[in-house]
């Protein structure tokens, strides 16, 4: 990792800053919906204000931080083949998400109280208009991951480096769970510790982002093409068989995960020598 030294003060100005522009970008989106905007929309146009906002708030930061920022996007990091692997890792993610919510639904855990449901499973295929969907992975594909990895890995993550891997990921880590929703917590805190996993291993912003804007880019089809339903009627839970693959291929999801990012740290240990 990067010997950066993050001073105290930078550190809680980033942090500030960072959520001064989500407190307006929360306003900005509440008026949005309030002007008959559709919610999904409000939010992505409401993000545009985050970076301007931080670029002004943090703009005498900035003169000082430019070697340091430079060197998190050094090109001779970025390889094709540290590419390559933070996508597969950012799909695996997306698929170990897939695979817990399968397993849930099949032994009753989540399920639905709407009795005139759709049992299912139905899987439809229709995107929201082109804008809409382009901005959608503008903001949540690129924006979003570049934003949240330069405060999170970039700016935490190397504040707390001196106290070794464990308290500096798990720390940045919290950080980031917080300023996402709620009902996401679980999954973001465990994508938290992949992404600062991958920050540490690589010494560069380069893994982390690409594996973020994947899992994110996944995350727009999913919300503006997708329309799936499944809600198992009570009497035909448990679904031993959809719950028994579903967590066998969370299982081998961790793993691959795990030899990914060993794969990362042995690529980065070979170009230092």
């Amino acid at each position: 990792m990067t010997a950066h030294t993050i001073s105290r003060t930078t550190l809680v100005a980033v942090l500030v800053a960072t959520t001064a522009a989500l407190v307006a970008r929360s306003w900005l989106q509440i008026q949005l919906i309030e002007d008959g905007m559709l919610p999904l929309v409000a939010e992505d146009l409401s993000y545009l204000v985050v970076p301007p906002i931080l670029v002004l708030l943090l703009f005498p930061l900035w003169q000082n931080e430019q070697r340091f920022l430079k060197s998190q996007f050094r090109h001779k990091d970025l390889t094709w083949e540290l590419a390559l692997t933070a996508i597969t890792i950012g799909v695996l993610i997306r698929l170990l998400w897939w695979s817990q919510l399968i397993a849930r639904v099949s032994f009753g855990v989540n399920k639905s109280s709407d009795l005139e449901a759709i049992v299912g499973p139905t899987i439809s295929f229709q995107c929201d208009s082109p804008g809409i969907v382009i901005l959608g992975f503008i903001v949540m594909a690129i924006l979003v991951p570049l934003v949240e990895e330069i405060t999170h890995r970039g700016y935490v993550q190397t504040a707390f480096r001196h106290r070794g891997f464990l308290i500096s990921v798990v720390t940045s880590t919290v950080i980031f769970v917080i300023l996402h929703r709620f009902s996401s917590w679980p999954f973001v805190f465990l994508g938290g510790l992949i992404l600062g996993t991958q920050y540490w291993l690589s010494n560069s912003l380069w893994a982390s982002l690409i594996t973020h804007a994947t899992v994110n880019g996944l995350i727009q089809v999913d919300w503006r093409c997708m329309n799936t339903k499944w809600n198992p009627q009570s009497e035909s839970i448990p679904l031993f068989l959809p719950g028994v693959i579903s967590i066998a291929v969370a299982v081998l999801c961790v793993i691959c995960l795990a030899l990914l990012l060993r794969k990362i740290a042995t690529g980065t240990d070979r170009l230092s020598r």
